[in-house]
């Protein structure tokens, strides 16, 4: 970085909430918003840099505006989901109860044990114990929570 772009990212933590805005004001050209400070400084510096070097590249843009496009396209339900982390189909799952190996294959939509479909994989692990377990923490998949 030069000097004048690690001076103006210098002066932005001393500078006064008017002048951050005053600054919002003269590199955006417009009003701005109504947020902490924090916020201003960080896209104040970000949009300094932007300035002296050059901003995203084109196709870093349209990859950032197509998965905007596919999130918008979301209901609010979906966005709010959380992300299902499941072994890829084809996995083989192995756990050994009370001395025997028990082996269970990840399908698409379910897990087959002893070839019958289950649909999760705390089934299987009721099937196996005869007690109710969470399926991820009894295959090792997940840490069981209060151990490290």
């Amino acid at each position: 970085m030069n000097d004048t772009v690690l001076s103006q990212l210098a002066a932005l933590k001393g500078a006064s909430a008017p002048a951050l805005k005053a600054k919002w004001r003269e590199l955006f050209e417009s009003e701005p918003p109504q947020y902490n400070r924090r916020f201003l400084e960080s896209r104040l510096a970000y949009r300094i840099q932007e300035l002296a070097y050059g901003g995203l590249s084109r196709e870093s843009l349209e990859r950032l505006r197509a998965m905007a496009k596919q999130y918008d396209n979301k209901s609010a339900t979906e966005r709010k989901a959380r992300p299902v982390h499941r072994p890829i189909a084809g996995t083989q799952l192995i756990r050994e109860w009370q001395g025997i190996s028990h082996c269970v294959t990840v399908r698409t939509d379910d897990f087959e044990y002893l070839g019958r479909p289950y649909k999760s994989l705390s089934s299987v692990a009721h099937e196996i114990t005869g007690t109710k377990w969470n399926g991820w923490v009894f295959f090792g998949l997940k840490n069981h929570p209060g151990r490290s």
